[in-house]
């Protein structure tokens, strides 16, 4: 499961890097944009930033519970947060052309799943082992 958070977690921050660029060449320039549709495209730029963020860090750093309803819990919030960036991407390309008062549900959509596997994945992992008081020493 790290490999393919880290897998997507890298393909995400590639993606936002790709997106700030559609954003820096989009014509009309979007700094002339009104505010609202200026504002649809960095929130969802924003949002996919954090998306790609979570999902490296689960890559570098997910230690996955032994077997039972943690190790489930875990699982299950992974694959919501496995697909928060791709819902984010579709948002960031769909809904700014809706502008605020839009019925854009990608955005909403694609932050729901990210806090949910995130709240998953913290709920499976409280009082799930003690804290490690030890010093380690080089």
């Amino acid at each position: 499961m790290r490999r393919i958070h880290l897998l997507i977690g890298l393909a995400a921050t590639i993606a936002f890097v790709l997106t700030g660029q559609v954003m820096s060449h989009h014509h009309p320039k979007v700094a002339q944009l009104p505010a609202e549709f200026r504002l649809m495209y960095v929130s969802r730029h924003i949002y996919l930033l954090g998306a790609a963020l979570v999902n490296t860090a689960l890559g570098l750093y997910l230690r996955m519970q032994p077997a039972g309803w943690r190790r489930f819990l875990q699982q299950a919030g992974s694959l919501l947060i496995l697909t928060s960036p791709l819902i984010l991407l579709l948002a960031f390309f769909v809904e700014p052309e809706f502008g605020i008062s839009g019925r854009g549900w990608r955005g909403y959509f694609g932050m729901i799943t990210l806090f949910v596997g995130v709240m998953m994945h913290v709920v499976a992992n409280v009082g799930s082992r003690g804290i490690d008081t030890t010093r380690e020493h080089p």
